[in-house]
């Protein structure tokens, strides 16, 4: 089934993601009672809340969004090419601009959004975070009423279990078992925090997301026994 998708149909995305502030001190005191109930399994004995929060980028409750990188395939004949762009500011605009592309290029029913985790992390988190901006779902966003079979949405690490739903396989290693190279200045995710709010180098985290969505892109492109892209079929745009 899988190779009978049209690459042209599928919208490979990431996202970054940090606490909503800085630190836990900057919270309401509603909130920081929330934030410990919230976290109170993930805590046990081991943390505080406040020594918690620098992971509450995790929780579209406690978290936002610093960028959405998006990448699609353009075939003609032989020739193809992958195109990435990101969305990054404030939130809402990211949220808007990301739905704005959407309902304006990948709106048909054939067409499906495909990340890694997407259907746990990513797809959910977006929808959250709109919901929470009061920005109305677009459709690929929407799942309410839908059976799973309506449901427009790859998950590469999903394709990988293969009915397995005991296990977690990190894009790092996928791509690492599937030979898809991967950079070697990568920041690692648990990072993004500190290279936003202390090294304030939002450039560097939109690389480093641009690159988890060509790595997603290769990764089924394996999982098709199809070739990896070269740089130069890759553009940014």
């Amino acid at each position: 089934m899988l190779d009978r998708l049209k690459l042209e149909h599928i919208l490979f995305l990431d996202i970054e993601t940090v606490p909503q502030y800085v630190t836990y001190n900057e919270l309401d005191e509603t909130s920081k009672v929330l934030w410990e109930q919230k976290t109170q399994y993930q805590r046990k004995e081991e943390y505080s809340p406040e020594e918690f929060y620098d992971r509450a980028g995790i929780w579209a409750e406690f978290g936002k969004i610093i960028c959405i990188s998006v990448g699609f395939f353009k075939l003609k004949g032989e020739l193809r090419n992958f195109r990435v762009t990101s969305f990054h500011g404030e939130e809402i605009a990211i949220l808007k601009e990301f739905k704005t592309l959407l309902e304006t290029h990948f709106n048909k029913p054939q067409q499906l959004l495909c990340a890694h985790n997407g259907k746990e992390f990513d797809f959910p988190y977006i929808a959250r975070r709109m919901i929470i901006h009061g920005i109305d779902l677009p459709a690929k966003l929407n799942l309410f009423g839908k059976k799973p079979w309506e449901v427009p949405h790859l998950d590469t690490m999903e394709l990988w279990k293969f009915g397995d739903y005991k296990t977690f396989t990190s894009l790092k290693l996928m791509a690492y078992v599937l030979g898809v190279p991967s950079p070697k200045d990568d920041i690692d995710g648990s990072q993004v925090r500190d290279v936003y709010y202390e090294e304030k180098d939002l450039d560097r985290i939109i690389a480093y997301c641009e690159k988890d969505t060509i790595t997603v892109a290769q990764i089924l492109l394996r999982m098709r026994n199809e070739s990896l892209l070269s740089e130069e079929e890759i553009l940014s745009i």
